[in-house]
């Protein structure tokens, strides 16, 4: 069930009106039945997948808070085994069986083990982490095992938040389906604007920026230097939209009821480095990877080798985690080195700074550091996005070939000489949501935006409400698309 479908928003009317209505005391049970009805609406079976670890973990859980020594580890890793097995089955098993007929192909051996022809459970890799940083805690200590099992269920199970995050921790999440949740005007009203922003960002700029990247990555051959830029440039918007789109209705939809999700974007194309772009990018996931794996192996604790060996590792796991294939591992190397890379250079880049007396001109200065920070994801998105490593570096290599002869055609020949699959003013409308969406965020640099609406006179917010809708109702791509990080 799409967050951008009909379906949803009846979905969600008839959930949160009868949370509202019935008594506290069965709230957890509607969010539960519904969260499953939820998850079942894509793929039914697999709701037995998530059954299954969910019983792994409850139990583990209680084992792990009554056990001490080696016999408490074992049920960490027991849990650990359960969890990241099914990941490993049903995400990484063609992975690695193909690579590794590739190799028994290259010494002249036959692969004999079999292709399993297997589709990958809706968030998987979501859940499956949210489930293991419960686990982890109540090994740690920082968390009591959870006894009722319903809603531990409901912990890994929450609807809003359950096929693409936030991934939550226990700490913040499972107190509050204790909490009675009243109707609050303004709390209820702040999470409805923030699922219509979320709305806005799907439909109106990422769906529509999907037919330019679509068009040009499922065809990159057909294609020039010119498309190559300006479907990338695209991309780059277009899975921050979709992402954060989804986040901030998920975030909006829980908070109508009451609930509080972490944030889990922040802005990241206004980031000056690398660093404070994943601070501010997919920050649940950016967090879960230093709380339990970079801490893990040592942090910044450790020598200076090492400490870039853990950062780059950590980069590396996080590009396999969106998925199993070869471009997203580059793509977390390349992040890895962008940020070894920066450390190496830093005093370098510092005098730089002060020669050219940038250090004088802050404004200049920030422009350029967001500027070089933008380009580099930029650029690694091509590996994010290619179907292919021949596709990404097909794409490089002719990214600026031939770029004077394809802006001259554009300025003789309209943006079709580019086939990029829309039309002058769709292209226009795509761009133009995206200044405003970056001049909002300008603004937020500031101040709350609902806070700043809320304190205008009742004719300007519903002004600023019915413009919102309007333009969703009428410049909104309405395909039924997927939100791309529903693959992970």
């Amino acid at each position: 069930m799409l967050f951008n479908s009909l379906q949803f928003l009846f979905f969600f009317i008839v959930v949160t009106f009868t949370y509202f209505a019935i008594p506290h005391k069965y709230r957890w049970f509607l969010l539960l039945a519904s969260s499953c009805y939820f998850y079942m609406a894509f793929v039914p079976i697999y709701i037995f997948i998530l059954g299954f670890t969910i019983i792994v973990d409850y139990f583990a859980g209680i084992f792990l808070e009554n056990s001490r020594g080696i016999r408490k580890k074992y049920y960490l890793l027991a849990s650990l085994i359960a969890n990241i097995g099914v990941l490993a089955i049903f995400k990484y098993y063609n992975f690695l069986n193909d690579n590794l007929g590739i190799l028994l192909n290259g010494i002249g051996y036959h692969n004999p083990i079999p292709h399993l022809s297997i589709l990958l459970p809706i968030g998987l890799s979501f859940h499956t982490f949210q489930a293991m940083s419960y686990t982890i805690e109540v090994y740690r200590g920082k968390q009591k095992a959870e006894r009722h099992f319903g809603i531990y269920s409901l912990y890994v199970m929450f609807y809003p938040q359950l096929v693409a995050g936030p991934i939550e921790r226990p700490q913040n999440l499972l107190h509050q389906f204790y909490e009675k949740h009243s109707f609050d005007y303004i709390r209820v009203t702040d999470g409805l604007k923030l699922m219509v922003w979320g709305l806005f960002k799907k439909v109106v700029i990422a769906d529509r920026l999907a037919k330019v990247v679509d068009n040009v990555y499922n065809n990159p051959f057909k294609h020039n230097g010119l498309s190559y830029i300006v479907a990338t440039i695209f991309f780059s918007f277009q899975i921050f939209c979709d992402f954060s789109g989804y986040s901030d209705m998920a975030i909006g939809a829980a908070q109508v009821m009451g609930f509080k999700l972490m944030k889990n974007f922040d802005r990241p194309y206004h980031s000056k480095s690398i660093h404070e772009f994943w601070g501010r990018w997919h920050i649940s996931l950016s967090s879960w990877f230093k709380d339990y794996l970079y801490i893990s192996l040592g942090g910044n604790r450790v020598s200076i080798p090492r400490w870039y060996f853990n950062l780059f590792i950590v980069f590396l796991v996080s590009g396999l985690w969106h998925g199993a294939n070869w471009t997203f591992v580059i793509w977390g190397a390349l992040h890895g080195f962008y940020l070894v890379f920066a450390l190496l250079t830093k005093k370098i880049r510092n005098t730089i700074t002060i020669l050219l007396g940038l250090n004088k001109l802050p404004g200049l200065n920030n422009f350029f550091q967001i500027s070089i920070t933008f380009s580099l994801t930029t650029f690694a998105w091509i590996f994010f996005r290619a179907n292919s490593l021949s596709v990404a570096i097909h794409i490089i290599k002719h990214s600026f070939t031939g770029l004077y002869t394809n802006i001259s055609n554009l300025f003789h020949h309209g943006d079709n000489s580019l086939g990029l699959g829309l039309t002058h003013s769709e292209l226009l409308i795509g761009v133009a949501a995206i200044v405003l969406m970056e001049i909002i965020h300008i603004m937020q640099n500031k101040y709350s935006i609902r806070d700043w609406i809320r304190s205008k006179p009742t004719y300007i917010r519903w002004s600023i409400y019915y413009a919102i809708v309007i333009m969703i109702l009428f410049f909104g791509v309405y395909e039924n698309r997927q939100f791309i990080y529903f693959q992970f």
